[in-house]
């Protein structure tokens, strides 16, 4: 139940506007566009520290990628990924989403899925393996969900559909 929560939470934040999130979330020093997300969103005080700093969301996404490639439902777009790399990029990425020190430096989202044939049901799918890897690492709910947030935006950009 908590999982059909939360995906349809995220599905709801995605189809809004991008920007209106932006707005409401946004602290008035909100960090600017980068292409470790698509719009400036806050981050929550302490969400960096509860993923347990650059190291715990390193293990987090090792345990992520793993899932994802053994995924039926999405594991074959992954088959032929160097999961390490992704792993590596996806920590920083979320490093800095979390309002830790990281700083992404890999391509931008609408950029590195503009060849792919995303649909809302692989990244749902996405989601629902990222809080089956956060459970698993003992991740809070509410932490999941402000995770997540700062992830919906990135909806647009990476889904689509042929």
């Amino acid at each position: 139940m908590k999982h059909l929560i939360t995906a349809t939470t995220l599905t709801l934040l995605a189809m809004a506007s991008g920007h209106a999130l932006a707005q409401t979330m946004a602290q008035p020093m909100a960090p600017q566009p980068s292409s470790a997300s698509a719009y400036p969103v806050a981050p929550a005080p302490g969400l960096f520290d509860a993923l347990g700093q650059k190291a715990g969301i390193r293990t987090l996404m090792d345990d992520f990628t793993q899932r994802l490639r053994a995924d039926a439902r999405i594991g074959e777009q992954f088959k032929d990924t160097p999961l390490d790399a992704l792993a590596s990029q996806l920590t920083d990425q979320v490093c800095q989403l979390a309002g830790g020190p990281c700083v992404y430096k890999g391509p931008d989202m609408k950029a590195v899925h503009a060849s792919m044939d995303v649909t809302r049901a692989h990244f749902n799918a996405l989601v629902e393996v990222l809080q089956q890897s956060m459970d698993a690492r003992g991740v809070p709910f509410a932490r999941q969900n402000q995770l997540l947030a700062l992830l919906a935006p990135m909806h647009r950009d990476v889904v689509n559909p042929r």
